[in-house]
């Protein structure tokens, strides 16, 4: 369902994506075959308030939609393709990277809306699948959008260093119809993008995208670090929000909104603190009351870690898939 005439410049594309700064990545127009990508559109799910909730537990102005198989038969065909072979091979052809796995499950994939008045705070997404202890290797979006200006924000940013804002060097790919942007993730591979601000004509427009995550079992040595959540680094104010400027009604919301965003990040991370730290002790047989130092672990010691986690949840599926199967003979 990639378009033959990617596949067949892949070596080029790779080779792009390979040199691309702040970070490895490509932005490939007209990515999935037209009648794909226009099915895509055509049966794209409507916004679920119930599928909005955002990561300080609240409905928010983006929905996410990922057990997309039961969209529709093309939603459904798609799904099938994208966890094929024939794709993950095609995927590592455009990216260098080898061996990538596909995540049936789409978590904090699918399909992904929008609203006008959303954007997403630059971050680097959480680094290991806990599920099966995969790395998280490749971000991969296809946007679906026929209509779409660089004044409405929404484009999505590529961002060097966003805690040294007068330092950061920035890439932006506006979210066109079929437009891919792939990019490497890892633990500098910066993004967000703006708040969406749609003129007053076209505020029944939104932002539409399909997201697919992939992993590895390994990543390069000097990669690897202890499994950690997504990180967000909150938007800085406007350079007009200075010393002696006179606040407008704008400039007041924006405050405003900067800092609901800041409060709702320190409780977000406060409760994964928390309850990251009670796994990490119930996983060592640690009473919650002892006084206990965690050492820091190398590399080598989390690779370990990560194989003997994989090796149970073979165990486990495998475990299950034998009960069925008694199951089923009596």
């Amino acid at each position: 369902m990639i378009r033959p005439a990617v596949i067949a410049d892949a070596l080029e594309i790779q080779h792009a994506f390979q040199d691309a700064k702040p970070f490895r990545h490509i932005a490939v127009e007209n990515f999935l075959e037209p009648a794909v990508a226009d099915g895509l559109l055509a049966d794209f799910p409507p916004f679920d308030t119930r599928k909005a909730m955002n990561e300080h537990g609240q409905v928010g102005r983006k929905a996410v939609f990922e057990h997309v198989s039961a969209i529709s038969p093309a939603y459904r065909e798609f799904y099938r393709y994208i966890n094929s072979k024939a794709f993950l091979d095609a995927m590592s052809e455009l990216t260098g990277i080898p061996d990538l796995i596909a995540d049936e499950t789409l978590f904090g994939g699918g399909t992904h809306e929008n609203l006008d008045g959303q954007s997403l705070d630059v971050h680097v997404d959480f680094n290991i699948d806990e599920r099966r202890m995969l790395h998280r290797r490749v971000n991969l979006l296809v946007y679906l959008n026929k209509e779409w200006d660089e004044s409405w924000g929404g484009n999505i940013e590529l961002h060097s260093d966003p805690w040294t804002p007068k330092a950061n060097q920035v890439k932006s790919f506006l979210p066109l119809f079929n437009r891919a942007v792939i990019f490497e993730t890892n633990e500098y591979s910066w993004h967000g993008f703006k708040r969406i601000a749609l003129p007053e004509a076209k505020k029944g427009l939104s932002r539409k995208s399909f997201s697919i995550y992939l992993y590895t079992k390994d990543r390069p040595a000097e990669e690897v670090v202890a499994p950690h959540t997504t990180f967000y680094v909150p938007t800085p104010l406007p350079e007009r929000i200075a010393e002696g400027a006179t606040l407008s009604a704008q400039d007041a919301n924006e405050i405003q909104v900067a800092l609901a965003s800041r409060e709702g990040l320190l409780r977000m991370y406060q409760k994964l603190l928390v309850d990251k730290e009670q796994r990490l002790r119930d996983f060592m047989g640690l009473a919650s009351d002892e006084d206990v130092t965690i050492p820091a672990w190398s590399p080598r010691f989390w690779r370990l870690l990560m194989l003997l986690h994989r090796t149970g949840h073979r165990l486990t599926t495998i475990t299950r898939g034998l009960g069925s199967a008694v199951g089923l003979k009596r």
